[in-house]
């Protein structure tokens, strides 16, 4: 989809203002279908509320939190297709489930096959018609059912798990790495941090697998399902901050975060200098190991080595004592 910004205008601009002003974000005077200071502060709010990056632009990926976030639980049927359906009611369920014993996987907010495998034993513990589809009678028996039970879901408890399951070094470990591409300018630079990445994590007996080749500029979610399909035990990226700040990024929305990405997004922040920043990114959210995006003006194979040190540093120390290397 196009970028939009100040000084923009048409009916696209009135649908961003008419949906932020629904979600609650006024635009101040700005006049229907005219991007100006209201409309770009408005999306700024709205983006800091979504940790997305806040910089007032509309692109794919706030356009698309933005329909998201438009969705509550109950207001259509849910279930699965291709494409998969996805928005603020989907996240919902899959935390209800999660809250309930019946595993829907990582809270993305996108209802794949884990989902529909929670939905329909659900179901069947429920004595309901199995059809796989999240209608009126399952959500009020699912919202009965939470109200009734306060615990962590099952997407946190894994998560805790991989975190006492951590081996104390990184040898053996599959390690993705990805260096970002959205110009030429971050392509080759993140090239260098990664590959200095690579370098430290073979030194340590660990496998460092390159999300694309030096000359290939592969887009995010294609790299994050890549990942995916290798199953590797962590994700590690490298990006220019762009319009965003500088830090070590973790998957964190309104409605879930990645605890283990937390953790480990802390232990790489510290020596760098950095703070560890929740955000909303396809390569975050859609990867299920659990993955950080290390975001710096300057990347090199030098920063590379650093974060695999810090990493590795970490995970000594989460053997040694697991509660203090949190």
């Amino acid at each position: 989809m196009a970028l939009y910004r100040t000084g923009d205008s048409g009916e696209p601009v009135r649908d961003i203002q008419d949906r932020l002003v629904a979600l609650g974000y006024p635009i101040g005077d700005d006049a229907p279908g005219e991007f100006g200071e209201g409309t770009r502060s408005a999306v700024e709010a709205f983006q800091h509320a979504r940790s997305l990056t806040p910089d007032g632009l509309v692109g794919r990926e706030t356009w698309r939190t933005m329909v998201d976030a438009g969705f509550l639980l109950g207001d259509r049927l849910l279930y699965y297709r291709m494409p998969m359906l996805h928005g603020d009611d989907v996240s919902t369920l899959q935390r209800h489930l999660n809250a309930l014993g019946f595993d829907a996987g990582i809270v993305d907010g996108i209802f794949g096959a884990d989902t529909l495998r929670a939905v329909l034993d659900f179901q069947q513990n429920r004595s309901m018609a199995e059809d796989g589809i999240a209608g009126p009678r399952v959500v009020e028996e699912l919202t009965l059912m939470t109200r009734a039970t306060r615990k962590a879901g099952r997407d946190v408890l894994k998560q805790r798990e991989w975190l006492r399951s951590l081996p104390a070094n990184l040898a053996g470990q599959r390690i993705f790495l990805d260096p970002f591409c959205r110009d030429s300018l971050e392509a080759e630079a993140s090239w260098e941090a990664a590959s200095g990445a690579a370098a430290a994590l073979r030194e340590l007996g660990a496998h460092p697998i390159l999300s694309r080749a030096a000359d290939t500029r592969p887009p995010e979610r294609s790299r994050a399902a890549q990942s995916n399909e290798l199953a590797a035990d962590m994700v590690v990226a490298f990006s220019l901050p762009g319009t965003d700040c500088p830090g070590v990024f973790y998957f964190a929305s309104p409605l879930s975060h990645s605890e283990s990405g937390e953790a480990l997004a802390t232990a790489v922040s510290k020596p760098l200098g950095l703070d560890p920043i929740g955000r909303v990114t396809p390569l975050l959210q859609l990867t299920r190991s659990t993955a950080i995006v290390v975001t710096v003006p300057t990347l090199d194979a030098t920063l590379g080595r650093a974060v695999v040190r810090g990493i590795e540093r970490w995970m000594e120390q989460l053997a040694q004592s697991p509660e203090s290397a949190r």
